[in-house]
């Protein structure tokens, strides 16, 4: 299959060059160069015993003419860290391609698919290299214009895997409409539909792990799974209302350790109301074991095809987002957030979360947070604002003793100082300091960056343990970084050196455990 569309993907852009066109790309390089460090544990595997270096790169290519689109992209990863941070991977070849072709109202595509159902809770087909997600679509999509007020989408294909594909089929309809509701509203309501139909051998593996069970906690599974979803957003006036509400059939699902005749269900919404000086906004989100995946074998981040959203904001601050909750397949959550703008040189942000397991009630994450920003000071910027956080690290980390891993409890006070030397030259410095004493302790944190515009960036900063918790580390250490930026034209290299604490990388949500890092990073991106 794979070679019959490369085949057609190369026939069709010697076509279509001949007629001329637009032609598009970008590169995108890591390299890491490991260095052993025994003192923050960057060792013990391969890559810093053996290898020593590695690195993983993407090219892409898109080239368009007449409402014709063909797309490929190259993936290379050579002793690379990404997948499984304390072993190598090395593969390269086609991660993407596909064929568009847009006909009149009708566009189709072949080949490898990114799109999504609503806001994602049912059907999301995505990429996030830092963690390594690339669930694209491999298959057939269709979506057709219907008119002024609706959209269709229909798709059936497989769950990207790497260079591979998961074995069960993916299917899905969504229809999407848009109306005017007299003068001042406006309304996007949507419907979806996803079938996961699983084959033989996820089926045998499902089989044998019932047949284990005592006859009491047995059940016939199910070949298909069907999930349903209903959203909208409505606009009106200065209020901006979005609502989904998402349900699955029965499947055999993961619950501690057992596999599970389970449905699920979703409910999430947010509320926002917006002025000249102040807005507000409000978030809610319930669900309950909503777990998509191609197969019950698969665990982790592999096999998933859907995405939840995440309740708690996104900290840029970097102590801060060393707790950042990833989303969990059963929670209640809320959070609150207000935002006020007296005059053209002050900013103030405050906010509220809270977030439970539906199952057990117990505290997952709690978060009460302000932040300021003044503009009136002559040359400078000036940001400011604290963070009181509550981490369920037991469950979040899924640690093996609850009472070595107590929730985290962390005061974060923070500042940073942007001066504008001239239009060009800038100076930012970051200040942060967060006070606990679980996990590892105490932690400060400074940075200083010297910017020349467009072409430099120049920064130094420390993550120092400053008070450490002698139960997870035997003394205060130092996380040095070391950076510096060139742009040139459409291209940006970036070098790194890097002493980095191991924990949590998340991205919208979606989390995984990384190890400690120590060695020197490259980075090249271009576009062309």
């Amino acid at each position: 299959m794979r070679k019959i569309v490369v085949a057609l993907l190369v026939a069709a852009s010697n076509l279509v060059m001949a007629q001329g066109g637009n032609l598009s790309g970008d590169l995108m390089m890591n390299v890491n160069f490991f260095q052993r460090d025994t003192n923050i544990k960057a060792a013990g595997n391969p890559l810093y015993d053996n290898y020593l270096s590695g690195g993983e790169g993407w090219l892409s290519l898109r080239y368009s003419v007449k409402g014709f689109t063909a797309a490929v992209r190259f993936d290379g990863f050579h002793n690379s860290n990404l997948q499984n941070p304390i072993s190598a991977l090395s593969a390269s070849g086609l991660g993407t391609f596909s064929l568009s072709k847009e006909v009149q109202n009708l566009t189709i595509t072949a080949g490898h698919v990114y799109d999504q159902i609503g806001s994602g809770i049912i059907f999301r087909a995505y990429e996030d290299r830092g963690l390594l997600i690339d669930n694209a679509l491999f298959g057939l999509h269709l979506k057709y214009r219907a008119g002024k007020y609706a959209t269709l989408k229909g798709f059936t294909g497989q769950t990207k895997n790497l260079f591979d594909r998961y074995k069960p089929i993916i299917k899905g309809f969504s229809a999407e409409g848009e109306f005017d509701l007299g003068s001042k509203a406006h309304t996007t309501p949507g419907i979806g539909i996803v079938n996961r139909t699983m084959d033989q051998a996820s089926i045998n593996y499902v089989v044998s792990e019932i047949n284990n069970y005592p006859l009491a906690e047995r059940y016939k599974p199910t070949y298909n799974n069907f999930a349903m979803t209903f959203y909208n957003t409505l606009n009106f006036g200065d209020f901006s209302w979005y609502v989904e509400a998402a349900t699955k059939s029965k499947e055999a699902t993961h619950y501690a350790n057992v596999l599970k005749n389970l449905g699920g269900t979703v409910l999430y919404s947010t509320l926002g109301y917006a002025q000249a000086k102040w807005g507000l906004n409000a978030s809610i989100k319930r669900s309950e074991n909503f777990e998509l995946r191609s197969s019950p074998k698969e665990i982790l981040l592999q096999g998933i095809y859907n995405w939840q959203p995440i309740i708690a904001q996104i900290r840029p601050q970097r102590l801060i987002a060393r707790y950042t909750p990833p989303s969990q397949f059963s929670e209640l959550g809320g959070s609150l957030s207000g935002m006020l703008t007296p005059n053209e040189n002050m900013t103030f942000n405050v906010a509220y979360t809270k977030i439970n397991s539906l199952d057990t009630g117990a505290t997952l994450f709690r978060e009460v947070y302000a932040d300021g920003e003044i503009r009136s000071v002559k040359d400078f910027i000036i940001r400011f604002g604290a963070q009181y956080l509550l981490y369920n690290q037991f469950i979040y980390q899924q640690k093996v003793n609850k009472s070595e891993y107590p929730d985290v409890n962390a005061i974060t006070p923070f500042l940073e100082l942007i001066y504008k030397i001239n239009n060009k030259k800038s100076l930012r410095t970051e200040l942060q300091y967060m006070s606990t004493k679980q996990d590892y302790g105490s932690w400060v944190f400074g940075l200083l960056e010297f910017s020349i515009a467009p072409k430099w960036s120049f920064a130094i900063s420390d993550m120092y343990n400053i008070a450490p918790n002698k139960v997870h580390v035997k003394k205060a250490l130092h996380y040095p970084n070391l950076f510096i930026a060139r742009v040139v034209g459409p291209h940006r290299f970036t070098l790194q050196y890097v002493k980095q604490v191991d924990g949590i990388n998340c991205t919208g949500g979606v989390c995984r455990y990384e190890p400690a890092f120590s060695g020197f990073k490259l980075g090249i991106t271009s576009t062309f």
